[in-house]
């Protein structure tokens, strides 16, 4: 096993990693790897953010428990494949606000090896232009069926569905309307009750 690295500045920002570098690393800051690029995550996100991250973990968790699916929200790993499975072929590690898979199988005890089915990211002042680019084009090559965008200042929430390998804009929801969850049939999500402080 490689030496650990417990100093983020140790780090060239301009190399190309992998999740057995990702192993080896013990900073203080919270980090993404994302193409083989490592990334610190936001300090603590606001109380809205958090807000909204329990509100969404309840609402799905009552709906969800015993069933099929699985839950799961930050800090959990996503190993997304395009290579291998093997730790030195994974060059992309994010961890997601909320996420849900529906074979159990790709759950370790190092968090998910593949594509979740279903992925929430709450925009932070410092993740936008990551979760709208960087995440967006991430998950949409990786396969993730259903990618929600939600955005606290605004109260708006984006829906995107993986259409033939592309993410095509499902709905943009706000207010007293409800939200389809396309990936775990039957579940509609109502906006008032994602945002409730």
């Amino acid at each position: 096993m490689k030496n650990l690295i417990t100093d983020f500045d140790q780090l060239d920002v301009n190399a190309n990693y992998t999740y057995a570098d990702y192993l080896t690393w013990r900073f203080d800051e919270m980090v993404e790897l994302i193409k083989g690029k490592v990334f610190k995550m936001s300090p603590a996100p606001s109380r809205f953010h958090q807000d909204i991250s329990v509100n969404l973990t309840r609402i799905l968790s009552n709906f969800l428990f015993r069933g099929p699916y699985k839950l799961y929200h930050a800090p959990t790993d996503v190993r997304l494949i395009t290579k291998g499975k093997e730790n030195q072929d994974i060059s992309s590690v994010v961890q997601p606000d909320i996420f849900v898979v529906c074979d159990a199988g790709k759950m370790d005890e190092k968090g998910c090896l593949g594509s979740p089915d279903f992925i929430i990211e709450i925009v932070s002042p410092g993740t936008s232009s990551k979760d709208l680019n960087l995440k967006f084009n991430l998950y949409e090559g990786a396969g993730v069926k259903e990618y929600w965008i939600i955005f606290p200042n605004d109260q708006i929430i984006e829906c995107f569905l993986l259409e033939n390998g592309t993410y095509k804009k499902s709905g943009v929801y706000a207010e007293d309307v409800l939200v389809p969850v396309h990936s775990i049939p039957g579940l509609d999500l109502k906006v008032e009750e994602i945002f409730a402080r």
